[in-house]
């Protein structure tokens, strides 16, 4: 599967160059290019463009042309500086826009016009935070890019395990919380909620073994109750 690759974002710059006070390093498309060659796909790695419609549009419209897939991070949500949403609709179609999972709400998909058999490219963009790309990419880009490939899509099985953890939720969303696993003091297995809860926290991916999930109808947990949980090992294969 050929995918096309790019962050967005005026505030984006390439990691090793000098930091300006209101800017962030660029995680996401490194963190994108790993997990899509665990999957074997073939990537182009386009950079970073600027928050300028026009720009995304025609970036987004080339990247179509002799790519299966056109995936992006940043610029979806519902910022004034968030032009994706905008583009996708100038160079092509949006399918979805938003999804009631956390971290992660702001993820979109669409189809772009193409030059290949299909007549068309699959369009995802991603959110802008690290911990929220991971959820998406896993929920959202690898049953896309196995379905591309051909390949049987492997149900992800979810692992029962001690909550060691108190934790409340909305109702009607489903939540992955970044854990640890240890083992109790009964020799049951335990999950470690990671100490915070921002999506822009990569350490919260670094030092944790998986995530916890919480499905749409669950309002709250309390420790010691049994909760579902999902290996980085097994979301990645």
């Amino acid at each position: 599967v050929a995918v096309a690759l790019f962050s967005t974002g005026d505030e984006v710059i390439e990691p090793g160059q000098v930091r300006p006070p209101s800017a962030i390093y660029d995680a996401n498309r490194f963190l994108l290019l790993a997990l899509l060659a665990k999957f074997g796909a073939r990537v182009t790695d386009l950079g970073i463009l600027r928050d300028q419609p026009d720009v995304l549009a025609a970036a987004l419209a080339a990247a179509a042309e002799d790519h299966d897939m056109v995936l992006t991070s940043g610029g979806v949500s519902t910022g004034e500086a968030d032009h994706m949403r905008t583009a996708v609709e100038q160079a092509g179609r949006l399918v979805f826009w938003r999804v009631a999972i956390k971290p992660g709400r702001p993820v979109a998909m669409g189809v772009l016009p193409a030059r290949g058999p299909a007549g068309q490219a699959a369009f995802v963009g991603l959110p802008g935070n690290p911990a929220a790309v991971f959820v998406t990419f896993v929920r959202v880009v690898r049953p896309l890019l196995l379905r591309l490939a051909g390949a049987t899509l492997r149900p992800l099985v979810a692992l029962p395990v001690r909550s060691a953890f108190a934790y409340r939720k909305k109702k009607g969303r489903r939540e992955y919380v970044r854990a640890s696993l240890r083992q109790g003091s009964d020799g049951g297995i335990e999950a470690v909620k990671f100490s915070q809860d921002g999506a822009g926290v990569i350490t919260s991916l670094t030092q944790t073994d998986g995530l916890v999930e919480l499905g749409e109808d669950v309002t709250s947990i309390a420790p010691g109750a049994t909760v579902g949980f999902l290996s980085y090992a097994d979301m990645t294969e």
